[in-house]
């Protein structure tokens, strides 16, 4: 199945991309999907707050994604 990711802040940086298109098999979790994407890009565990929504909602670790999902990797937020 097929599944774009969208990148934000600095996961952008971390991936190279804001957007990019990724094939995992079918009954892939968010989960394994970001145990992919940190063993592909190993800069990505050292953020110690990354937030997942899928298709514009904040995700659990173990929602199954479908063809066609929106992945979006929302980095920790600083400010005052």
């Amino acid at each position: 199945m097929t599944i774009k990711l969208l990148c934000f802040g600095i996961t952008k940086e971390m991936i190279g991309a804001f957007e990019k298109v990724f094939e995992l098999p079918e009954n892939s979790t968010v989960k394994s999907f970001k145990e992919q994407l940190e063993g592909e890009f190993p800069a990505l565990k050292k953020l110690n707050s990354l937030r997942i929504a899928v298709n514009e909602e904040y995700a659990e670790e173990s929602l199954e994604l479908m063809h066609r999902d929106e992945v979006v990797l929302i980095p920790p937020v600083s400010g005052g």
